[in-house]
């Protein structure tokens, strides 16, 4: 089992003042929930002791009834049946080095050399052989996987750092999947992840993300100069 911190920033309890921790470590249970404590910086704080080489989702529900994701997740995964967005942990397994007994083989004194005898035809055929380099066996050559590409999707007016990290956790992590998805997708996700990422406007991020996929920064800035925080000036 591993010690495992929760904190909670204090800007992120909004007017609530306390906060119960939930997840599959105790079966999202009310009865089983943990409290968490306040700190001198008014965050509030909690660990729990976790199996090693498990992920764990999670949430926090706050005393003025809102439920919220932890700011610093590991992941952020959409649970289909209740239709939020829950966060995830991953608990890190201590690598234990095994410490192994070097026996020094010993090694026989080579026999004493046999006098000198002139070398035969046959001798000499030997010491050919021996000398005649192995055949060289052909170097595989290494594949490369390249990695899905990622892109900075805080170059969209209206994306920020965190509201990144929830793209990528929904599989969207380039400017061309970001061109592709629909305002009303993109509001789910925001939605699911509690109520300060509601309040943003996605409806211009795919135009933008089109314009940066093809790399018209020129357009996307003459754009974003239209945009205020994201969203369409209103005329």
């Amino acid at each position: 089992m591993k010690k495992i911190t929760f904190n909670l920033p204090a800007e992120a309890l909004g007017e609530a003042t306390e906060a119960l921790l939930l997840g599959d470590f105790n079966n999202w249970s009310l009865d089983e929930a943990i409290k968490l404590s306040v700190q001198k910086d008014g965050s509030l704080k909690a660990s729990v002791l976790l199996e090693e080489g498990k992920s764990y989702q999670f949430r926090y529900l706050l005393n003025d009834g809102r439920w919220i994701n932890d700011w610093n997740a590991d992941n952020y995964v959409h649970n289909t049946v209740f239709g939020v967005q829950n966060s995830v942990i991953f608990v890190p397994v201590d690598e234990v080095v095994a410490t192994q007994e070097v026996v020094e083989a010993k090694v026989e004194k080579p026999a004493k050399k046999a006098k000198t005898v002139k070398a035969t035809k046959e001798t000499k055929a030997v010491k050919e052989t021996k000398t005649a380099k192995e055949p060289t066996k052909p170097k595989k050559k290494a594949v490369k996987v390249e990695a899905p590409a990622v892109d900075d999707l805080t170059k969209i007016e209206g994306i920020r750092s965190k509201i990144s990290q929830l793209l990528i956790a929904e599989g969207i992590q380039s400017f061309k999947e970001l061109s592709k998805a629909t305002t009303k997708n993109l509001k789910a996700i925001l939605e699911a992840a509690g109520s300060k990422f509601q309040v943003h406007d996605p409806s211009t991020w795919a135009k933008q993300a089109k314009l940066a996929a093809a790399e018209k920064w020129e357009k996307l800035l003459e754009l974003q100069a239209e945009l205020k925080g994201g969203k369409a000036a209103k005329k």
